[in-house]
């Protein structure tokens, strides 16, 4: 059951308007998770972890208190971060190794920020509803991933690596 949302030539023009002008990734990540938490349906978190110290560390995010830090392979956020690749989890109670950061989410999907090979970072999102993402989300969140990467100089953010 994949939740109807915005079209996305809607969302990715949305986008483009939060980072003209802003290099700050923190100002373009922390705007970027409440337009996503205010544009897509049957969200109960959305936000970003950055690749700090080693490990995933919560960055700018909407919904209910997170967890702050998350190893590398560790949970769908981590294992996403280690495989550079994104992940859809129908039902996070059967994802082995699954963090329950908030028991209201039963379905996520991770995104993970890369500029070139080197990780910035993943873009996660928590849902109420098991199955409620699929491919047309990854289809439309991987190039809001890429644009947010693009838009933000990430030496800025004390990112490994940058």
């Amino acid at each position: 059951m994949h939740a109807p949302h915005q079209p996305s030539e809607d969302l990715i023009q949305q986008v483009a308007g939060l980072f003209a002008g802003e290099r700050d990734p923190w100002a373009n990540a922390a705007n970027l998770a409440a337009l996503l938490f205010e544009s897509l349906p049957d969200l109960n978190w959305a936000g970003f972890y950055f690749l700090r110290g080693g490990g995933l560390v919560v960055g700018p995010f909407q919904g209910r208190i997170a967890c702050v830090r998350i190893a590398l392979s560790a949970g769908v956020c981590g294992t996403a971060a280690a495989d550079r690749r994104t992940i859809i989890v129908e039902d996070v109670h059967a994802f082995p190794g699954h963090i329950a950061c908030d028991a209201a989410s039963n379905s996520e999907i991770v995104v993970p920020l890369l500029a070139g090979s080197r990780l910035i970072g993943v873009l996660d999102l928590d849902s109420p509803t098991v199955g409620r993402f699929g491919p047309e989300d990854a289809a439309l969140l991987e190039p809001i991933a890429r644009a947010l990467v693009a838009a933000c100089d990430w030496h800025l953010a004390g990112i490994d690596g940058f």
